[in-house]
């Protein structure tokens, strides 16, 4: 049996009788009552529609179906749209199609804000740094360098970096 055989095997959506699958594309698609789904699936009993979705068979069924047609038809509409509201009139809708974007191509998370953002740049703008002295330490192997960093936000008062002037470190 193949990976793909094996895999719709085992999804909770594909293990359905025709009947159940039949009310969770229905469900999925909305606006259709009980006495309407109930011909449909071949059931002679409206109230037997709302005790399938009762079952514990039903939730899973449904969200592994609701997830299959939103990564197939609905991903690529939805991403669209948003990329149509980038040219909206209002500039919190841009903002908003705009966050939303660069959060599904991973480049912003759900918890960043401007100022961790900043945070994040000023951390990296330091690592580079250290990561440049470090080079110049190797290229000029004989000198030695000391670096100290300090927090922006404080006063240059308040700065004090460490005090060994680097005398009693080994050289190479």
């Amino acid at each position: 049996m193949s990976k793909k055989q094996d895999g719709a095997i085992n999804d909770p959506f594909s293990r359905l009788t025709k009947a159940q699958q039949t009310l969770v594309r229905l469900d999925f698609e909305g606006g259709h009552s009980n006495k309407e789904i109930a011909p449909k699936i071949g059931l002679k009993n409206e109230t037997t529609v709302s005790h399938w979705r009762k079952r514990p068979w039903y939730e899973p069924a449904f969200n592994a179906y609701a997830s299959k047609a939103i990564k197939g038809k609905y991903k690529s509409l939805a991403l669209r749209t948003l990329i149509d509201l980038l040219n909206a009139k209002s500039e919190m809708v841009k903002l908003q199609a705009a966050t939303s974007v660069l959060k599904l191509s991973g480049m912003l998370s759900d918890s960043d804000t401007p100022e961790l953002i900043q945070a994040k740049v000023r951390k990296a703008n330091a690592e580079a740094d250290i990561a440049e002295q470090q080079a110049k330490a190797y290229k000029n192997n004989n000198n030695l360098t000391k670096i100290i960093f300090t927090d922006d936000l404080k006063p240059d008062d308040d700065q004090k970096g460490d005090e060994n002037d680097g005398t009693d470190a080994k050289s190479k």
